[in-house]
């Protein structure tokens, strides 16, 4: 059993399923209580709830909330205190993705996106700061690869994105000396869900296009994430890519 950051308290967006969930079993193994978040899944954060009680009874909670409700943000802050009694680490790991083309963008998928890939993020780490200020803890924001290079047809995801790297360097600058900020921008690792654009020949040219010809896997970005947590004490406003080299060769 580790015993290091045992009573240390996670709190992770969207982390009932995917790379959340690959994120969450992954410091919940290296002794991490979690606050485990989620929107519309509350069958996949009741079993994996379930899943991580059995190795350590009471050290993983659920809650529910809508992250473009801005005014409840604060309450996951305070529920996961409540619960717990602290909060360590903050990971801003929710997002919505989806294709917005020119002529065909309206405000209400710019509130979308932009809520749960930025706006989010940021009021719950303003909401998160005293508590992290005082535990000299840490955040980690989920971002993504196109970042630098953005994806044709993804306009306002793309800008998001872009924006919550942004962010995360603003968020160094004003959290430290106390509390790191750092994003993990990940490439090919999951496709979408019920996204016709990801068929055969899209993955194929994607793996190709990567320097390892691979995909890459959840649990990849799940270790880069317990990386910048857990062993990067001197790390702050750092980006980290895991995308297979793909960023090096579009």
């Amino acid at each position: 059993m580790v015993t290091k950051h045992i009573n240390k308290v996670v709190l992770i967006t969207g982390g009932a399923k995917r790379v959340g969930a690959a994120i969450c079993r992954s410091l919940h193994a290296e002794g991490f209580n979690l606050m485990i978040h989620y929107k519309n899944s509350i069958k996949e954060a009741r079993a994996l709830q379930a899943e991580l009680s059995l190795q350590r009874p009471n050290s993983v909670a659920i809650i529910q909330g809508d992250l473009l409700n801005i005014a409840s943000l604060p309450n996951l802050i305070s529920e996961t205190i409540s619960h717990f009694g602290r909060l360590d680490v903050l990971i801003n790991n929710a997002s919505t993705y989806y294709p917005t083309e020119i002529g065909e963008i309206d405000e209400t998928k710019w509130q979308d996106l932009m809520g749960s890939n930025l706006k989010a993020p940021l009021f719950l780490s303003q909401a998160a700061a005293p508590e992290l200020r005082k535990n000299h803890g840490c955040i980690v924001n989920i971002t993504d690869m196109h970042v630098e290079r953005p994806k044709k047809g993804y306009i306002v995801y793309s800008v998001a994105k872009a924006g919550l790297v942004t962010l995360t360097k603003s968020l160094a600058h004003e959290l430290s000396p106390e509390v790191r900020v750092n994003a993990v921008a990940p490439g090919p690792v999951q496709w979408p869900e019920n996204n016709p654009q990801f068929n055969e020949v899209y993955r194929q040219r994607v793996i190709n296009q990567t320097l390892l010809k691979r995909v890459g896997e959840a649990e990849d970005v799940a270790k880069a994430v317990k990386f910048l947590v857990t062993d990067a004490p001197f790390i702050t406003g750092h980006v980290l890519a895991v995308d297979g080299g793909r960023s090096l060769n579009l």
